[in-house]
């Protein structure tokens, strides 16, 4: 008996990933390379530092507010819902429920879509279009790795972006920007350990400066970043 040759609408099945194989898979899709347009998004943070609330000085606590009383928080709480989610398109409903600007609902729906487009294409598996962290977890759900693990990753890659956002904008250094990175690290592991046991009563921010700044970010006459 011969084993028919899979056909363009026929994907075989896939073995069950390893450990070390769904690390590389999971820094493949949080690579910069990966086609979400991440580097166009600055979550207002272009705003605060043109008007100079955000310094090379004040860089770092900017971030560690992102990360725990902010869009950092709320995304890592509504990525690991979706990790263990069974009806994504509610949970996609929370998410763009939960954003307070146009550009922060824009900036999130258009890298998730394009996050699961390409997730589609490279699996062979249909992809609704989702708020970015729903599509990630969702895109993660099997991964045989912890989610705090899942989580941690998703939102080092959150923060590199916001950090690339400054280097490019402020005089703030590659090196630099590393340095404050890694000196993040041990907050972004706290808080995805927090977020991966967190329900939906914990989507909730307190990051009103921030907010601010993504609402006046939208009448910028010039900028560089979309939100």
């Amino acid at each position: 008996m011969t084993t028919p040759l899979p056909t363009a609408t026929t994907i075989p099945p896939c073995p069950p990933i390893t450990t070390e194989a769904a690390r590389l898979h999971l820094a493949q899709i949080l690579s910069p390379a990966f086609p979400v347009g991440g580097f166009a998004w600055s979550q207002g943070l272009e705003w605060a530092m043109d008007q100079g609330a955000v310094t090379r000085a004040t860089l770092p606590a900017w971030l560690a507010d992102w990360l725990d009383h902010g869009a950092g928080w709320c995304d890592a709480v509504l990525a690991a819902l979706s990790l263990r989610a069974t009806d994504h398109a509610a949970l996609d409903d929370l998410a763009r429920a939960a954003c307070l600007t146009a550009q922060r609902l824009a900036e999130t729906v258009e890298q998730g879509t394009a996050f699961a487009a390409t997730v589609a294409a490279l699996t062979g598996q249909p992809q609704s279009p989702a708020a970015l962290p729903v599509a990630f977890g969702r895109a993660c759900a099997a991964l045989p790795l912890p989610h705090a693990e899942i989580i941690a990753a998703f939102l080092q890659a959150q923060a590199a972006a916001l950090i690339s956002a400054a280097v490019r904008f402020m005089p703030l250094g590659a090196v630099e920007g590393q340095r404050m990175l890694a000196a993040l690290q041990p907050a972004i592991l706290a808080a995805a350990a927090r977020a991966a046991m967190a329900t939906a009563d914990d989507l909730a921010g307190a990051a009103w400066g921030a907010d601010i700044a993504a609402m006046r970010h939208e009448t910028m006459p010039v900028r560089i970043f979309r939100s």
